[in-house]
């Protein structure tokens, strides 16, 4: 089977093209509220409390022995309007808090008060 191109089939190939470029966008991860990270409490807030604010985590692991959850949500889109943030949690052995991070490329969302 050959397949010709036609002006008509190569303008709709361009435009699909084009919309694909242009509305393309992919997401990883699930999406959280990063304002509440200025609720967390070092030595205080605990696994339960997490869990309540941000539900269940991305990722979970141990680091050094101790629990880790890991938030994680990324959105890309072509048009350069990404968002990308990650907020990391280590528990102690208790499932209290014991150091917790948040990274973002949103200037001015998180409140680390």
């Amino acid at each position: 089977m050959r397949i010709t191109f036609t002006p008509i089939r190569a303008l709709k190939i361009i435009l699909l093209s084009c919309f694909l470029f242009t509305f393309g966008c992919g997401t990883a991860g699930k999406n959280f509220d990063e304002s509440l990270y200025k609720n967390i409490v070092i030595g205080t807030t605990t696994k339960k409390e997490i869990h309540a604010m941000f539900g269940s985590p991305f990722k979970n692991g141990v680091q050094n022995g101790y629990p880790v959850w890991t938030y994680e949500y990324n959105f890309y889109n072509s048009l350069g309007s990404d968002i990308t943030k990650d907020m990391v949690i280590v528990f102690d052995h208790r499932g209290v808090v014991k150091s917790h991070q948040m990274m973002t490329n949103q200037p001015g969302t998180v409140d680390t008060r």
